[in-house]
């Protein structure tokens, strides 16, 4: 019997597909939250005006991970579209390691071109999308 694991990144807010984990600091603890593109922006334009502010006290040390434990920017599932869409568009990709910054940051900006177009021309939000392990109700 063959079995297939898929990990989705799900936006902690609203059950939306995740793009990122967007770690910040507050009263001197550190959180980590799974956000979509809408909702991380959300978040940092409403902390712009206290972060223009504040004053920088140098970057957060985390210690170091290893192995398993090791979090990355992106998934596989995203690292591969990003790879998909980067050779499509002229980029230079390997087949495996780390995407360079300029061609992931290309792609980000893509995909909020795309995501500003989609509101203008008006697009209603929808609700996320349903499970497709779940059954319905009434369903054995």
């Amino acid at each position: 019997m063959a079995q297939k694991l898929e990990t989705r990144l799900v936006d902690d807010v609203d059950g939306s597909e995740a793009v990122e984990t967007v770690c910040f600091a507050v009263d001197g603890r550190e959180y980590e939250i799974g956000l979509s593109q809408e909702n991380a922006f959300r978040l940092r334009e409403g902390l712009a005006a206290f972060v223009a502010s504040a004053r920088r006290v140098g970057r957060v040390r985390r210690p170091a991970r290893s192995g398993a434990a090791r979090r990355s920017f992106y998934d596989r599932e995203q690292a591969g579209a990003v790879r998909k869409w980067a050779r499509a568009n002229g980029f230079e990709v390997s087949e495996r390691g780390r995407i360079p910054g300029d061609v992931f940051e290309a792609f980000k900006q893509r995909a909020a071109q795309v995501a500003a177009a989609a509101g203008e021309r008006g697009a209603k939000r929808r609700s996320p999308v349903p499970d497709p392990f779940t059954l319905p109700e009434g369903a054995n």
